[in-house]
C-alpha cells in the first residue's frame, strides 16, 4: 500500500515541487518582520519584499517541467532586483534551486551556462554591496564556492540518473531477450512434441489398420486369429493413448508436478519388434559391435529411426514383405540400417508423411546423417549414422 502511494506521489511532479516550495515560504514569512523593519539600515520595503518573494518562489512549482524557462525567469527577477538596488532576501535561494534543476535535468551545456550566469550574478551582487575588492573577497569566495557545490551536486545527480536509466533499459532489454528465448524454446519443444506425436500416431495407427484388415478377413475362417488381432488392436490403442497423454501433458502449463514416463530407448526395441511381428511383418534383428553407453537422447533417436522405418515398411512394402534391422556399434558412431524386400520404388505413397523429415532432424541434432532410398534389387533401405564420440571417449 505504501509503495503504491509513494509511486503515485512521485508521479505528480508539480505536487512534489509545490511541497518543496512550502519550507521556503515559511522561511520568507518568518524573516519578513526583520527584513522589512525600517530600523534595519539595509531593510527592504514591504511591497518589494512580498513581490520578489512570491515572484521568485512560485516558478519553482514547475521547475522540473520547464527547468530552463524557470531558471531564466528567476535569473531575470534577480537582475531586476539588482537594478533596483534591493539586497538579497531569503527567496533569492530560488536561483540555487533553479541552477540545480537545470544541471540535473538538462544537457551539460545548459548546466554550464546556468553556472556562468549564477557566478556572474554573485560578482554583480558583491560588487554592488561591498564596493571595494578588499571587502568583497571573502563573500565572493563563499558564494562562488557554494554555487559551484550546488552545480556539482546537480551534475552528480544527472550522471546518476543517466546510469539508473541505462540500467533500467538494460533490464528491459534483457527481459525482452529472455521472453524471446522462452518463445523460441517453446516453439522448439512444440516441434519436438509434434515429431513425437507423429511417430507415435503413425506407428500405432499403422499397426491397428493392418490388424483390423487381418481380422476382417479371418473373422469367418479363423476366429482365433481374428480374436488375436483384435487383442493386438486393443493393446496397441491403449499404448498409443498412454504415449499421447504423456506427450500432451507436457503442453499443460498448469501441471508442472506431473511425473511422466521415460522416453523409449534401445532396450525398448525388442518390444517394438515384437509389436511389428504381431502385426504380420516378419522382422529380424542383428547387433554388431560392442554396445556403448549412449545418452538418452541418442537412444530415443535410434528407437524413432527404427520405429519410423518399420512403420513405413508395414504401410508400403506389401503383404509378403519382411524386414531386417541391423545395429552396428562403432568407436565413434552407431549405424542403424533397416531394409525390407517389399515394393520399394513401386510403393504407393500418400504424400502426407513427415517421418523421414523428422528422422533427419533428429539425427542432425547429433551431427549425423540419414539416407533413405529404394534398393537396387527391390525393397527399401533406411540407413542412419549417429555419432557418439563423447560417450565413446567417456
Amino acid at each position: 500500500m505504501m509503495g503504491r502511494l509513494w509511486d503515485w506521489w512521485r508521479a505528480r511532479r508539480v505536487l512534489v515541487d509545490a511541497a518543496f516550495v512550502v519550507p521556503f515560504l515559511l522561511l520568507v514569512a518568518l524573516s519578513a518582520s526583520s527584513e522589512t523593519n525600517p530600523r534595519n539600515p539595509t531593510y527592504v520595503p514591504w511591497g518589494w519584499y512580498v513581490f520578489f518573494s512570491v515572484a521568485l518562489l512560485v516558478p519553482l512549482v514547475v521547475r522540473r517541467r520547464w527547468p530552463r524557462s524557470v531558471f531564466a525567469a528567476v535569473a531575470l527577477l534577480c537582475f531586476a532586483q539588482w537594478l533596483l538596488h534591493i539586497r538579497m532576501i531569503p527567496s533569492d535561494m530560488a536561483i540555487l534551486v533553479a541552477l540545480y534543476t537545470v544541471t540535473a535535468y538538462c544537457a551539460f551545456r545548459w548546466g554550464l551556462a546556468a553556472l556562468v550566469v549564477a557566478l556572474a550574478g554573485v560578482v554583480m551582487e558583491t560588487t554592488q554591496q561591498m564596493g571595494s575588492w578588499k571587502h568583497m573577497r571573502m563573500p565572493l569566495l563563499f558564494f562562488s564556492t557554494f554555487i559551484v557545490g550546488v552545480w556539482l551536486l546537480g551534475l552528480h545527480m544527472r550522471t546518476r540518473r543517466q546510469y539508473l536509466r541505462s540500467l533500467e533499459e538494460r533490464a528491459e532489454r534483457l527481459e525482452r531477450e529472455r521472453d524471446t528465448e522462452v518463445q523460441i524454446a517453446r516453439a522448439g519443444e512444440r516441434a519436438r512434441i509434434a515429431r513425437e506425436l507423429h511417430d507415435v500416431v503413425a506407428h500405432n495407427v499403422s499397426v491397428i489398420v493392418v490388424q483390423a484388415d487381418g481380422a476382417s478377413f479371418a473373422i469367418d475362417t479363423d476366429p482365433a486369429r481374428a480374436k488375436q488381432a483384435l487383442t493386438t488392436i486393443g493393446d496397441t490403442g491403449r499404448l498409443a493413448l498412454a504415449e499421447m497423454r504423456r506427450l500432451l501433458g507436457v503442453l499443460r502449463a498448469e501441471d508442472d508436478s506431473g511425473a511422466y514416463a521415460p522416453q523409449p530407448g534401445v532396450e525398448q526395441l525388442t518390444e517394438l519388434v515384437e509389436q511389428i511381428r504381431a502385426a504380420g511383418l516378419p522382422v529380424t534383428v542383428r547387433v554388431a559391435g560392442v554396445p556403448l553407453e549412449v545418452s538418452q537422447g541418442r537412444q530415443l533417436t535410434i528407437f524413432r529411426v527404427v520405429q519410423e522405418a518399420l512403420t513405413n515398411t508395414l504401410k508400403h512394402a506389401g503383404p509378403r514383405a519382411s524386414a531386417d534391422v541391423m545395429l552396428h556399434y562403432g568407436d565413434d558412431a552407431v549405424d542403424v540400417v533397416v531394409m525390407d524386400d517389399g515394393r520399394g520404388a513401386a510403393a504407393v505413397v500418400d504424400g502426407y508423411g513427415h517421418g523421414l523429415i523428422g528422422m533427419r532432424e533428429r539425427v542432425a541434432v547429433y551431427g549425423g546423417q540419414v539416407r533413405a532410398a529404394p534398393r537396387a534389387g527391390g525393397g527399401f533401405e533406411v540407413a542412419a549414422r549417429i555419432p557418439v564420440r563423447e560417450e565413446a571417449r567417456a
